[in-house]
């Protein structure tokens, strides 16, 4: 079992969506963290399991980190994560951020016991893998240490010139801040009508940068490494906000997030990453 980092950088969207897509196909038990400094929106996108919340259709947004957060002022350990999680309907475990930015300024100094409390939650003894989404992320980002304690650092990017450039400039600056720390890998949010390009000029962006900062004698210290893509799937993700099997097992989004939800487990079992996965043979 493992500790997955979700994050994108400037401007790249779609890193809740794609923690849940991902969570909602994982091949193992998971839970899914909303860490998102900048407010999470779980609570306003995502219906509850009516069996596990009191009949109510709307999860608690004072059921989560708010509420595990008070805990954790007296010690924090993994197996009272359990206690401030909810369910989802279709059965997905989701332990619920915080709502604004301002809430986030008094709760710096969770980032480091909640880490660690999720890195014994997923190597116990039949523990659960964790995949925490970060958000966006910034230089000097107090969730950098959540990031240090991860088996695996994800970032998720557009194929697009200005996410592409941003992507290279975060991947240069978090290898050096990670420096001996997990390796990254990267997925692509691609237009299913040019998906295997858009993965492949995605890796041909980083392998260059890579290839430039061993030229330099500046090489990183985990290698970089583009997993696959998901789909852009509008009416996929809308499903998503309300409603699980059916229509949505057969969704661009669902069926893409199933084979790099595959790829990624296997890679955390047989950590460091291994080869990049192809971009031929998808959809």
């Amino acid at each position: 079992m493992a500790l997955i980092a979700l994050a994108a950088d400037k401007g790249a969207p779609g890193v809740t969506t794609a923690a849940v897509a991902l969570g909602a196909v994982w091949p193992r038990p998971v839970l899914v963290a909303e860490c998102d400094q900048a407010g999470g929106d779980l609570v306003y996108r995502l219906p509850a399991d009516p069996a596990t919340s009191d009949g109510s259709a709307m999860l608690n947004p004072s059921r989560g980190l708010l509420s595990l957060a008070a805990t954790a002022r007296r010690g924090l350990r993994p197996d009272q994560i359990a206690e401030h999680c909810q369910r989802l309907v279709g059965g997905l475990d989701v332990l619920v951020g915080i709502t604004s930015a301002e809430q986030a300024q008094g709760m710096t100094w969770l980032w480091g016991p909640l880490s660690r409390a999720f890195r014994g939650l997923a190597h116990e003894g039949g523990g659960v893998d964790v995949l925490a989404d970060c958000g966006r992320l910034g230089a000097g980002s107090p969730l950098n240490e959540l990031l240090r304690e991860a088996d695996m650092v994800v970032l998720f990017t557009r194929a697009t010139l200005e996410q592409v450039a941003h992507l290279r400039e975060r991947v240069t600056a978090l290898t050096g801040e990670l420096r001996g720390g997990p390796p990254v890998g990267v997925v692509v949010l691609a237009d299913p009508r040019d998906f295997r390009a858009s993965v492949a000029e995605v890796d041909r962006v980083l392998t260059g940068t890579r290839q430039r900062m061993e030229a330099r004698g500046g090489v990183p210290s985990a290698p970089v490494t583009v997993l696959g893509g998901l789909a852009l799937d509008p009416k996929g993700a809308e499903l998503l906000s309300g409603q699980w099997g059916g229509r949505l097992d057969r969704t661009l989004l669902v069926r893409s997030a199933r084979e790099v939800a595959s790829t990624l487990a296997g890679r955390l079992d047989r950590s460091p990453l291994a080869e990049p996965i192809p971009a031929e043979g998808r959809f």
